[in-house]
């Protein structure tokens, strides 16, 4: 099943990476505080207003608790607009 967002909203994918202490422990990513490095998944076609700035498969810096989850074929994923997105990570 595809998700196509609507007028300026971007499909997300949280960036789940593991991270090892100093003493060499792996901290799995449902350890740690909630990732703010998303990868989009599905762009909107913008509107009148609004051009959009992201692609599929960019690395993207989004705000803590912005967006609305969905969890589709096992797999969750947040829908925002585009102007919650903070910065495109290069």
């Amino acid at each position: 099943m595809n998700i196509r967002p609507l007028a300026d909203r971007v499909v997300i994918k949280m960036v789940e990476a593991e991270e090892t202490t100093k003493s060499g422990i792996v901290l799995p990513g449902s350890a740690k505080e909630k990732p703010q490095v998303a990868e989009v998944i599905a762009v909107g076609p913008g509107t009148d207003e609004v051009k959009m700035e992201v692609k599929v498969g960019d690395k993207v810096l989004i705000s803590k608790y912005a967006g609305t989850e969905v969890k589709m074929d096992g797999v969750e994923y947040t829908i925002l607009k585009q102007n919650d997105l903070l910065a495109i990570v290069e």
